[in-house]
């Protein structure tokens, strides 16, 4: 009698937990359908026929994988994938770099209006892509870089938000690790490349998937700067299949497919990484 007295205020104690453990996991199953959905629908659609898309057919009675052939040899998308991929690899290795030294200023060394300078950093962080729009535009058609990769690639190896990143990332890292090299003969760049790269991973992977997420999906600017066919991205070769006659969806809908593989291909090998980035980059200011 007294077990079963026992156990029943034990239910009662755990109730309210389970409760709310059950709502929690509710609440993320739901989230996970809505944001899952745009996806099916974007893969189902790849495997219709332009009838079934036009009467927007749920399902496909018949899968035709023959789509993504014909989507991928409808457009230059080799070239295009070639473009994206050059822009998007100089862009992540020119945002590391400029990132890395830049985070590391901020965060490990003392100079004159630091503190000020990085007030002013941060607050670029407000001001909108299409206020800086045209006055990047002019430069670079002054440099005589229109219609190049340097167009592509060049404007976007600094970026605030990920100095920021890193500056907190790397202002977790112990001083007394520092005070240790420094007495080992090493200096700043020393330290920055034994000790605070290696320590730094997690968050470098997510600059990195940051920054390459960034240039893979970009439309407005290579849609400024490039004319020719030859320099277009992956972005802009989407617009090839909507023609006069109208949109072939269950094309476009391949050609999504393939060009968002990338992406999360990079996205699951890089998971851990990212995700311990996130969570121990706001820890100290």
């Amino acid at each position: 009698m007294q077990t079963t007295v026992v156990t029943q205020h034990s239910l009662r104690m755990r109730l309210p937990y389970l409760m709310g453990r059950t709502g929690v996991y509710f609440v993320l199953i739901v989230g996970a359908i809505i944001a899952a959905f745009p996806f099916v629908w974007m893969v189902l659609t790849s495997l219709k026929s332009y009838q079934e898309t036009a009467l927007r057919v749920w399902l496909p009675s018949q899968l035709l994988f023959s789509n993504y052939p014909q989507a991928w040899n409808q457009a230059p998308f080799a070239r295009y994938f070639f473009n994206t991929t050059v822009v998007a690899t100089a862009t992540v290795a020119g945002v590391v770099f400029t990132s890395t030294l830049a985070a590391y200023a901020f965060a490990r060394m003392e100079f004159f209006g630091k503190r000020v300078l990085f007030i002013i950093f941060l607050t670029t962080l407000m001001i909108p892509f299409e206020i800086l729009m045209i006055p990047d535009f002019v430069i670079i058609t002054r440099l005589g870089w229109a219609n190049t990769y340097a167009a592509l690639i060049v404007p976007w190896t600094a970026s605030a938000f990920q100095i920021f990143l890193l500056r907190q990332f790397f202002a977790t890292i112990p001083k007394d690790l520092y005070d240790a090299a420094v007495l080992d003969g090493a200096d700043h760049l020393a330290f920055l490349r034994l000790v605070v790269i290696p320590l730094s991973r997690p968050a470098l992977v997510t600059v990195m998937l940051f920054s390459f997420l960034g240039s893979w999906k970009a439309l407005v600017w290579p849609l400024i700067v490039t004319k020719s066919e030859t320099m277009r991205t992956l972005e802009l070769g989407l617009s090839s299949y909507v023609q006069e006659a109208g949109t072939q969806t269950q094309l476009l809908m391949a050609a999504a497919v393939f060009t968002i593989a990338p992406i999360i291909v990079l996205y699951f090998l890089g998971q851990k990484q990212f995700i311990e980035g996130i969570a121990t980059s706001g820890l100290k200011g």
